[in-house]
């Protein structure tokens, strides 16, 4: 049996004084609940824009913002809550969970497990339990990937087997036994609720389809684009979080969207530190990791151009972003050679 390493702080060899970290790990609900009425705002006043251009040439557009500020916070909110730390009072915790694992369409107890086993084994391939993709990435793996595609068929498979009790063996290995009821129930209660939203729209209740399904389907793209540059060519089976891990730099916007996951290898060193701690971790720590990568969007633009390139047979270095070493080819210069 292979021996795996945990991978965290102590892996990558960084480190914090205790003190300080006790201080950076402390819970709250205020942050969390301040969060949270803004993504209520944003969602009314979006919302409300959907309800106005119903009938006009603006509704799919209306539709489409609305559905990032549905879809990304709904992510954002539910890997936080997966880790017990956006709110303090547990019971807000787990509310929470289940609403935004409802809409980013994850079964919170599997959420909560597969992550955990995310984080114990960073990008180790046959132990992480969220690798999505195959690496090196090439375009039809991107597209299938930013499509919300993978993660649709992924994830029906798996609520249909969980709901039947026929647990695939990677869920039983991150699973704890007495929790597998949990996923069982749990995964019927989701199925459920799905089928009543697509039922009522069947039936011609048509707000499902206006503010939860049809929005949710348009957003996916741009949540799954913040999700795809976490890890993307970076270094598998490696136990150093800093280099099977990217952060990037963010807007206001960003960072609230995303809840301060673009403090990614930061939140991997030190999952338990809360989202409002994040940028502080990171003044404690950025002497120790590497440098941000430059912005969702010009970081999402080279990992485009280099899958792209990199299905074309080109040269795959990306022109700022971080490689692994064995991520980067570059066939015009080894023909010269």
């Amino acid at each position: 049996m292979t021996d795996y390493q945990a991978t965290n702080a102590a892996s990558s060899g960084i480190s914090v004084p205790k003190k300080n970290l006790k201080a950076l790990m402390r819970r709250s609900d205020k942050p969390g609940l301040i969060w949270l009425a803004q993504w209520v705002a944003f969602l009314l006043i979006t919302g409300y824009g959907v309800y106005l251009s119903i009938g006009t040439v603006w509704h799919w557009p209306a539709m489409f913002l609305y559905g990032i500020f549905l879809t990304v916070p709904s992510y954002a909110l539910s890997h936080e809550c997966a880790h017990g730390s956006a709110f303090r009072t547990r019971g807000l915790n787990e509310a929470l969970l289940w609403i935004s694992s409802l809409l980013y369409y994850e079964e919170p107890n599997h959420r909560r497990f597969a992550h955990a086993r995310h984080h114990t084994y960073t990008w180790i391939e046959g132990k992480d339990a969220q690798m999505p993709f195959a690496t090196p990435m090439n375009f039809k793996g991107w597209l299938l990937e930013i499509t919300g595609w993978a993660l649709y068929v992924y994830e029906t498979r798996l609520f249909v087997r969980n709901a039947l009790g026929k647990f695939d063996a990677e869920v039983l290995d991150y699973t704890p036994a007495s929790e597998l009821g949990k996923l069982k129930w749990g995964a019927r209660i989701c199925l459920a609720v799905y089928a009543s939203l697509f039922g009522m729209a069947l039936a011609g209740i048509m707000w499902p389809l206006w503010f939860i399904i049809i929005p949710r389907l348009l957003g996916a793209p741009v949540m799954l684009l913040f999700t795809l540059i976490q890890h993307v060519e970076m270094q598998e089976n490696d136990v150093d979080i800093c280099k099977s891990t990217r952060s990037f730099t963010s807007n206001w916007l960003g960072r609230f969207l995303y809840m301060n996951m673009n403090f990614h290898i930061e939140h991997h060193l030190y999952p338990m530190v809360p989202f409002h701690q994040l940028e502080n971790l990171n003044a404690e720590i950025k002497d120790q990791i590497p440098q941000p990568d430059p912005g969702f969007i010009r970081t999402n633009l080279e990992v485009l151009q280099v899958v792209w390139r990199r299905s074309m047979g080109g040269s795959t270095r990306a022109a700022s972003i971080r490689q692994a070493p064995h991520m980067i080819n570059t066939p015009d210069l080894q023909e010269m050679s």
